[in-house]
């Protein structure tokens, strides 16, 4: 199984772990692409590694595949999860990273909607509360041409929706998720926990010719 798979499996199980939550209890490869922005094809050819899920006129069972009996065949086992150092990913770490202005890229501005972590100390810049005329008025005033988001998965299209409405046509994304952009704005999104899940296949691939 290639790299790409075991990262495109990542996703399958944050996708399934949605739909559950919202009560959905089957679904068709075709709707799972089109509600995720997925490829059909691929999720099927993807899925056929670990055996047969789907059923003829009903689709996938959403729980079943998400933690089907089979446990060693299920899509989460094969991205096993292990314990890890948590990399620090939150806006101000990143803002403080020295790197950004030794290759020529100034941090303007931090937003942030949570009054805990607008009053936490940053070298790059004061924090201020996210709003769509604020955003906008130091988006144009700063000319600032690239926005980085670090927030949690459900705030992040929102983010993005201020974002694009503020003008700024290019986005380094951190948040999981698929976002959506208008055509003319760049979107480079970065999941470290596909990442860190394709790392710990990889370990578990090693488990098994150990025993």
């Amino acid at each position: 199984m290639s790299e790409l798979t075991t990262n495109r499996l990542s996703v399958y199980l944050r996708c399934l772990n949605a739909l559950e939550d919202a009560g959905v209890r089957t679904i068709s490869s075709q709707a799972l692409a089109e509600q995720f922005h997925l490829n059909a094809a691929q999720i099927r050819k993807d899925l056929a590694y670990f055996g047969e899920f789907g059923v003829r006129g009903v689709g996938y069972y959403v729980r079943d595949l998400e933690a089907p009996p089979a446990a060693d065949s299920r899509p989460r086992s094969q991205a096993a999860r292990r314990r890890s150092w948590a990399p620090a990913t939150s806006g101000l770490a990143l803002a403080d990273y020295p790197g950004f202005r030794q290759e020529g890229f100034e941090i303007s501005a931090l937003f942030d909607n949570a009054a805990a972590r607008r009053s936490a100390s940053s070298r790059a810049a004061a924090c201020r509360s996210t709003t769509s005329t604020t955003s906008k008025k130091i988006a144009r005033r700063d000319g600032i041409s690239i926005a980085v988001i670090a927030v949690p998965a459900p705030s992040a299209q929102h983010v993005v929706n201020l974002v694009v409405a503020a003008g700024i046509k290019a986005v380094l994304n951190f948040s999981p998720g698929t976002l959506q952009v208008p055509p003319d704005v760049k979107l480079k999104s970065v999941d470290l926990t596909v990442s860190l899940e394709s790392l710990s296949f990889f370990l578990a691939q090693g488990d098994g010719e150990d025993r």
